[in-house]
This record gives C-alpha cells, structure tokens and sequence, in this order.
C-alpha cells in the first residue's frame, strides 16, 4: 500500500503491484505534508498546511477526527505503538502529543527555535524524537 498527496488537497491509498486506487481521501484546505499508518492498519493520521492534523478510518472510508492546535504548518505526524496518542511537527517552533480517545492535546513540546520539522515516536516507548530547521534533533519524555 502506498499513500500519495496532491495540490488538491485529496489524498489517495494505492494497492501494490497492481496499482488501483483504493480510497481517496478529501477533507484538508491545504496541500498535504504527512501521513502515517495507525499500527493495526485500520487508520490513516494525515498532516497539512492548514494547521491540522486529520485521522480517517478506512471501514467507514473518510475523515472521523480534525485536531486543531497549531498556529503554522503541521509538517509531520505519527502514531505511538499503542495506537492511542499522535504526535504532530509544526512550523509554529512546537510538537503536539494528541490524545485521540479523548480528542485533545496532551502536552505541546517547546524549546526548538525554528520549524519542527518530523517527529517520531520510539518504538514501544514514551520518547518522542524531534528535528528542527534550527538544526537540532531533540528527544522528549510525552509522559512530562
């Protein structure tokens, strides 16, 4: 499976080998900037230019949860290993751990002194690593 963004603002999920579409996605205002496989493969957690952070459910085959938070573009997103909380990089200086059950965010990690670039949360782990256009990579504890 490989997922592709466009200028349009719609993603799309493509099969391998044989390359058929399926399922496209439309919901973000702005040009997609990420995207990341929840881990049991049911979910799609997108990123965008518009500030947001999107989770779309590929059974009910669209968008079922819109995180605002930001105050730039989300560049990067990614789910933790236990598929409840997603982390998310912004061009506002900060990184969001999102809460997904409860649909808000949990903690915002500041201290970089440019754009959040991507973020990644380490295997089976509450650290989360970050890289900045101020050219550092940083490790956080979510759980502080």
């Amino acid at each position: 499976i490989v997922v592709t963004g466009s200028d349009d603002h719609l993603w799309k999920m493509w099969a391998l080998p044989d390359g058929n579409i399926i399922m496209t996605g439309e919901g973000h205002t702005d040009w997609l900037s990420g995207c990341c496989c929840h881990p049991s493969g049911t979910q799609l957690v997108t990123s965008s230019g518009d500030t947001t952070v999107q989770l779309w459910d590929f059974s009910k085959r669209g968008c079922i949860l819109t995180l605002e938070g930001h105050a730039g573009t989300v560049w990067d997103c990614s789910w933790h290993s236990c598929g409840n909380f997603v982390a998310s990089a912004s061009m506002d200086n900060t990184s969001k751990i999102w809460d997904v059950n409860s649909e808000r965010c949990r903690y915002t990690m500041c201290g970089h002194k440019d754009s959040v670039n991507s973020i990644e949360f380490l295997p089976f782990s509450n650290t989360v690593l970050t890289s900045s256009a101020d050219k550092t990579l940083s490790l956080w504890d979510a759980r502080t």
